[in-house]
């Protein structure tokens, strides 16, 4: 065994050097100037954190015979959106950290599960302790800048969901309109429903968070699968919450980005051609 195998296997066996409480290291997905961005507002990143929620769909809760909410599948879908923001939380504060920016969404809805996975970079204030109340953002890290020099702070992720199926059209009714441009009243009706619905949920954990608006909101709406007689309505955002010190006015502030790649070109081609 060589000295340079053996000095490698010691290295691993006492495991990752730890990083000094005055300059302690951050890994983050944050580009160039956003982590820029947030030191200059008096905040830094401290880690990239994870969270991840499965919730099992009960067997044949998507059978096409019947018509309305799956109400089963909306609640697995609030079910792990909760346990991946708990698991997001819990990996933030073990991380010293105050609240997450940034965080990706994923979420993958199957017929027999709904898997969520949330991604970000656990961000705290320079020089101050976490206070043990961690928030959870999608903002970009230079939305949430912005935000904080408004005199806003981020609460928390609100997401509300519904899976509607769409009644069947009679014979009577498709004989009718199959050759006709028409409207299908049974799916525009199911996915009105399904918005109600998903739009109401999420607004409810807005306000269980005690926030005055929700921001950033994203939506994602169709058929589910190849069946389109299965609605989805999902809707994700930011729950926000105007401090104490009420409204601040922002100037606006011009920033250069540090990481854009820059299109190269020859200098030549700006010549004008000759006869024009």
């Amino acid at each position: 065994m060589t000295d340079e195998l053996r000095q490698a296997m010691a290295a691993l066996g006492a495991g990752a050097p730890h990083a000094s409480s005055t300059n302690p290291g951050a890994t983050s997905d944050l580009s160039i100037d956003e982590a820029l961005l947030l030191h200059s507002i008096g905040w830094e990143p401290v880690d990239l954190v994870f969270g991840v929620g499965w919730w099992s769909i009960p067997w044949g809760a998507f059978q096409t015979w019947q018509a309305g909410e799956v109400t089963a599948a909306s609640d697995a879908f609030g079910g792990a959106m909760r346990e991946a923001s708990e698991q997001l939380r819990h990996e933030s504060a073990r991380a010293g950290g105050a609240g997450v920016v940034g965080v990706e969404i994923d979420i993958s809805v199957h017929s027999h599960h709904v898997d969520v996975t949330l991604t970000g970079t656990a961000v705290r204030r320079i020089g101050e302790k976490p206070s043990g109340d961690e928030f959870l953002s999608d903002l970009s890290a230079r939305d949430f800048s912005l935000l904080i020099r408004a005199g806003w702070m981020p609460r928390g992720l609100v997401a509300g969901a519904s899976f509607v199926i769409a009644p069947r059209r009679s014979a009577r009714q498709w004989a009718a309109q199959k050759g006709q441009n028409v409207e299908l009243p049974n799916l525009t009706e199911a996915l009105y429903l399904a918005r109600e619905r998903a739009m109401d949920s999420m607004q409810q954990m807005g306000l269980g968070l005690h926030a005055d608006g929700v921001v950033n909101v994203k939506l994602r709406e169709g058929p589910l699968g190849h069946n389109p007689r299965i609605i989805q309505f999902v809707a994700v955002g930011t729950a926000v919450k105007l401090a104490d010190s009420g409204h601040r006015s922002v100037e606006p502030m011009m920033v250069v980005p540090l990481d854009d790649p820059v299109l190269a070109f020859e200098a030549a081609s700006l010549r004008a051609k000759p006869g024009s």
